[in-house]
């Protein structure tokens, strides 16, 4: 029978009923779990384990000996609201409780407890449908987040994720984890993928990767086997670094690491093999090379002996003891060979074998830092490529010595260019275009070196060594990737430049001037550039004689002192890049026009007000040689262990980047990206500015001067000639009529 829904109105019966151990509470538990992922896991778990009794406002339904049986609505003090079966005073069967404050159960009750499969739902939108044990989720069951996305399906036990199960950590499910859980926790085996794609599979213990594991790192193409410790690779493992290949790549397969970590980083014993074909097998410390090593090079040879900070430690250049190598070969590999015969022929006999080797010590020290600058000039004046395919050219070579400063030291590029000449012909002396591979700049250096400071260091005992220390100390690590001048100091502008080289060249050549004897090459000075500028009527009143010195001595050591500097013989990079000098204040008017067409108060314009002047990028290359001390710190925490040993191989700078926890408004987020798109267009601006600024110096200036002065000058010289042939007729017939018939 069913009740009545008015309240007894005797004493007795004015005492209101009670449903003791109801499951609900008015208030709800919420965990927020984090995960240690790149993101927290905010789940909004709401747990309810509280036992209270619920008294009975009005009930409404039907009723067996004055208990409540069969269906009914029953509204509890507080705002609670059951609708659905009871037995025998008690809620048991299927229904719904609501609770006052909006969350909401629908399923099975065994007295007065949710019990068996049910669903409960919150005011926020999450929910959880599974198997539900004295009101808490216990069996399997699927749980979402509506806050975040998350999701996670699996086995429960006491309302908590236990067992296996699978967590999704975003909407589209790209970031998620699949496995064994142990009280909300990662823990027993699993795999984890994170939202940049990189992966890792193995054993987990409280939410790190722990034990034995694979890490794949997607974008960089590395990956890591072995043990884990705490979120880091700690015990033996195996990590590899895949070099990708661009057409006509110099770079094959993969470098290769086997050996100890500790605490994400290579420390004790392990054995490096490169992808060139050299091996590394030794001691390390904190992911140097550290202690006693064995090192095979690519050609076979093989260096025994001490490593310290990365680099091998061979004697003191006083002492004459030679670390250990294959008899009668060069302690440097095939690519890095020397070739001083030039310096050997000034040191005495008795003394060249210690020269040698000594000054080859020396070039080992510094091999990461010098394969490096090699890479990083090469790359000048180059569209941009995932690896660095180019060979260095002698005009890049010539940038390097201008940023080191070499021509502050009393000596110039075209001397140089005699010490390093070799075999080259008179033409190919001074051709910018000649290239070279590393072995040889490392011998121009070597080169270099010695004419620059062997007055200053004679009285050591190893003078090529010495030189060439004091050329890296003083100039080569301290200026070099600084890049100064006209031509390579923006990447992108310098690569629309470079399309003019050829022909300016041309014109270069012809404006060079006989060396006197003994030399037998063709060079300029600054004054014969002064002639060529008024031959070619460039100078005008944005571009006068004074201006056109100031670009002319700009990187001079003393500028002021002109009558010097006019007689200095120049290179073709010298004679360039006061070309594009002279190209930006000749056409001021075009900037001028440019900038014109885009108003002061525009975006764009104060986008290029707030610009910062825009440097050459440290471009390293993917080597062969481990620069370790500029590697990132690999597996520090589970938080950024997914990036942790992405670039150990890569010999690059240290990116460091701060993240504010206080989270952005849409308004700020719009504004923020307002402003980087601006930042954009304005360097792309940039670029065209300097693009139609050289465009017009050389195709409607320099080029049209330079053939109309060619023109002129044959027009005036056949003309000459012709005035010449009309002497000598004159003077025959002359002298014809002057003899007696």
């Amino acid at each position: 029978m069913r009740g009545n829904a008015e309240l007894p109105h005797t004493a007795e019966e004015r005492e209101k009923r009670k449903l003791v151990g109801c499951c609900a509470s008015s208030k709800e538990k919420q965990n927020q779990t984090h995960l240690h992922d790149e993101q927290p896991e905010n789940d909004a778990i709401h747990e309810f384990t509280t036992l209270l009794s619920l008294i009975v406002q009005r009930y409404e339904g039907e009723t067996s000996e004055d208990q409540f049986h069969g269906e009914g609505v029953a509204c509890f003090e507080g705002g609670h609201i059951y609708k659905g079966m009871f037995s025998k005073g008690l809620m048991d069967g299927r229904g719904i409780f609501t609770g006052a404050d909006g969350w909401k159960y629908e399923g099975e009750f065994v007295c007065n407890m949710p019990m068996g499969k049910g669903t409960y739902t919150w005011p926020d939108g999450s929910s959880y449908k599974g198997e539900v044990y004295n009101g808490i989720r216990h069996g399997t069951g699927t749980y979402k987040c509506a806050i975040n996305g998350v999701s996670y399906t699996g086995q429960w036990e006491q309302g908590k994720r236990h067992g296996k199960g699978a967590v999704y950590y975003n909407l589209d499910k790209t970031s998620w984890y699949k496995g064994d859980w142990v009280k909300n926790n990662r823990e027993g085996r699993g795999v984890r993928r994170y939202p940049s794609g990189n992966m890792y599979s193995g054993e987990w213990k409280n939410n790190l990767r722990h034990g034995e594991g694979t890490m794949r790192w997607l974008e960089l193409g590395q990956q890591y086997v072995g043990m884990w410790q705490n979120g880091d690779q700690h015990g033996r493992g195996t990590q590899f670094w895949i070099m990708r290949r661009a057409d006509g790549s110099q770079y094959p397969q993969s470098n290769q690491y086997t050996g100890d970590f500790v605490q994400g980083q290579r420390h004790g014993q392990g054995t490096l093999c490169y992808a060139s074909g050299a091996i590394y097998e030794g001691e390390w410390r904190s992911n140097k090379k550290h202690g006693k090593a064995k090192f095979t090079f690519e050609d076979g040879h093989v260096f025994e002996g001490e490593f310290m900070d990365d680099q091998m430690m061979p004697h003191n250049l006083n002492d004459n003891k030679a670390p250990i190598a294959l008899p009668g070969s060069s302690i440097l590999k095939t690519d890095m060979t020397l070739n001083i015969e030039c310096l050997l022929e000034k040191i005495p006999e008795g003394k060249l074998g210690t020269e040698l080797k000594q000054v080859e010590f020396v070039v080992l020290r510094q091999a990461s830092e010098l394969r490096s600058v090699y890479s990083f000039y090469s790359r000048l004046g180059h569209a941009h490529s995932p690896d660095n395919p180019f060979l260095l050219s002698r005009l890049q070579f010539w940038r390097l010595l201008k940023d080191c400063n070499i021509h502050h030291q009393g000596i110039t590029l075209t001397q140089i260019d005699h010490f390093i000449r070799e075999d080259a012909t008179p033409a190919e002396i001074h051709s910018p275009f000649t290239p070279m591979l590393l072995r040889r700049l490392l011998s121009c250096l070597v080169v270099v070196a010695y004419h620059t400071y062997h007055k200053d260091m004679e009285s050591q005992n190893n003078l090529l060594a010495a030189c060439f220390s004091k050329l890296m100390t003083d100039n080569i690590l301290p200026n070099s990737k600084n890049v100064k001048g006209f031509l390579f100091r923006q990447p992108d502008c310098a690569v629309v430049a470079v399309s003019f080289l050829k022909k300016c060249w041309e014109v270069y050549q012809a404006y060079c001037k006989v060396s006197a004897p003994p030399r037998d090459d063709q060079t300029m000075t600054c004054r014969h550039l002064l002639w060529m500028f008024k031959d070619l009527h460039l100078l005008d009143n944005n571009l006068t004689t004074a201006r056109l010195l100031q670009i002319i001595t700009a990187e001079n050591r003393d500028p002021s002192n002109l009558s010097a500097c006019l007689d200095l013989e120049i290179t073709f990079l010298e004679f360039f890049e006061v070309l594009l000098g002279s190209a930006e204040v000749k056409c001021q008017r075009v900037a001028e026009g440019l900038e014109e067409a885009q108003s002061p108060s525009s975006p764009d314009a104060e986008a290029r007000r707030v610009i910062p002047e825009v440097a050459a990028p440290l471009n390293h290359p993917i080597t062969p040689e481990i620069s370790s001390s500029k590697t990132v710190e690999t597996g520090k925490s589970s938080d950024t262990a997914e990036v942790s040993t992405a670039q150990d191989v890569v010999t690059q700078q240290d990116v460091k980047t701060k993240v504010t926890k206080k989270p952005q408004s849409a308004e700020q987020r719009s504004k923020g990206k307002s402003v980087l798109t601006r930042g954009i267009e304005s360097k792309d601006c940039e670029v065209e500015l300097w693009n139609q600024t050289i465009h017009q110096f050389f195709n409607h200036f320099f080029f049209p001067a330079f053939e109309h002065y060619q023109l002129v000058s044959r027009n005036m010289k056949e003309e000459k000639l012709c005035q010449e042939a009309q002497r000598r007729i004159a003077l025959a017939k002359a002298k014809q009529r002057a003899t007696p018939s």
